[in-house]
């Protein structure tokens, strides 16, 4: 299949997302033809990318000097501890802001490298090749960046769009069901967010997309990326519209925080949760049809994840979930901002909760425990 090539054009930045298979073999074209030189190159990689996939990146890019940092990517390794040690790589093999930094991991290698890019000497070039289907339809696009920390998931970081995204899809082949499925609530949300018809598609072919089928696999990321990228084009810094893509992610984050990033629910399994509690509030309060609903959650039924709350926390834990919902970004009052789901393709922004009215939700969801 041939490559497909989107052009995000932001106020900051003009860039491609190039998709396709076994395209970190052309990396060396592929930079040549988007402008992109450099003669230091650090690459910032995951510890667990497969040896011979590391060893072709490094073989194909011609910079003068290549430095490789390892990364043990995890939730509680995307802090400032890790980010120093890339600056002081950079530093100590005197990178200056025409050189590049290139992220060769899933999203957390993704948001840790693009940060110390954005901060080093107020900012250097920045290469991402997202390796999982998660960064490939999310992460990587957009220019967030970012580390963790004690109050929260990403609440420290900034915004430095890439100057390249090359998304392989072999790079997938590794990954195993749980990653796939980390990825697809993604996909779901993009979906649920914008286009019915998509939503459709994937409910017909999701069994393939898992599979990683051509030409099914490449359609569907590239539909991701594409409404990603219409969102960002409107509203780079979410000052408002982009907002949209955090559809689930309050819930999300919170539930994520609250098990401390546990291996017991990766960042895709919480956002398919986060989903599952945005469409069952929206339907409590009205905002979503019944019909709806139960196309929504029949199809994540569909994945064979646990979606029901009590088979991860106790209610105890309420009021651990919702202090860090309190804590996410989107809130500027005492009020619990969420993003909840009109119907299939469309979602309703800008409104806000007592958090007694979440907590007492989330008390029921948790009754039968």
């Amino acid at each position: 299949m041939r490559k497909i090539k989107l052009k995000i054009k932001t106020k900051s930045k003009i860039y491609s997302i190039i998709i396709g298979k076994n395209i970190i073999t052309q990396i060396s074209n592929i930079l040549k033809s988007n402008n992109i030189n450099f003669e230091k190159s650090l690459i910032v990689v995951d510890k667990n990318i497969p040896k011979e996939k590391l060893n072709i990146l490094k073989k194909k890019i011609t910079s003068k000097k290549k430095i490789i940092h390892f990364f043990n990517a995890s939730e509680k390794n995307k802090n400032f501890k890790n980010v120093n040690l890339i600056l002081n790589k950079l530093f100590k093999f005197n990178f200056n802001r025409n050189d590049c930094i290139i992220s060769f991991g899933g999203g957390i290698v993704g948001d840790v490298s693009g940060f110390a890019a954005s901060i080093f000497k107020r900012g250097l070039k920045f290469v991402n090749i997202p390796t999982t289907l998660l960064a490939q339809v999310d992460s990587s696009i957009g220019g967030k960046t970012g580390v963790n920390n004690k109050y929260g998931k990403n609440l420290i970081g900034s915004f430095m769009q890439p100057d390249l995204v090359i998304s392989d899809v072999n790079m997938l082949s590794s990954l195993k069901k749980r990653e796939i499925i980390c990825g697809y609530g993604e996909i779901l949300k993009h979906s649920l967010i914008s286009n019915e018809k998509i939503f459709n598609y994937l409910k017909k072919n999701y069994l393939k997309i898992f599979k990683l089928k051509s030409p099914f696999i490449e359609k569907t990321i590239a539909d991701s990326c594409k409404i990603k990228k219409n969102i960002v084009q409107l509203d780079e810094k979410e000052k408002n519209l982009r907002k949209v893509l955090n559809l689930g992610h309050t819930f999300a984050h919170a539930y994520e925080a609250a098990l401390s990033y546990s291996k017991k629910l990766n960042h895709g399994e919480a956002v398919i949760l986060g989903i599952v509690s945005a469409a069952k509030f929206s339907v409590k309060n009205n905002i979503l049809n019944k019909k709806d609903y139960k196309q929504i959650i029949n199809h994540i039924k569909n994945l064979k994840i646990p979606i029901n709350l009590n088979f991860y926390f106790k209610k105890k834990d309420i009021n651990l979930i919702i202090k860090y919902m309190k804590s996410d970004k989107k809130n500027n009052s005492s009020k619990i901002n969420l993003i909840l789901i009109k119907k299939i393709g469309k979602v309703i922004l800008g409104l806000t909760f007592d958090q007694s009215k979440i907590k007492k939700f989330l008390n029921n969801e948790l009754l039968y425990q």
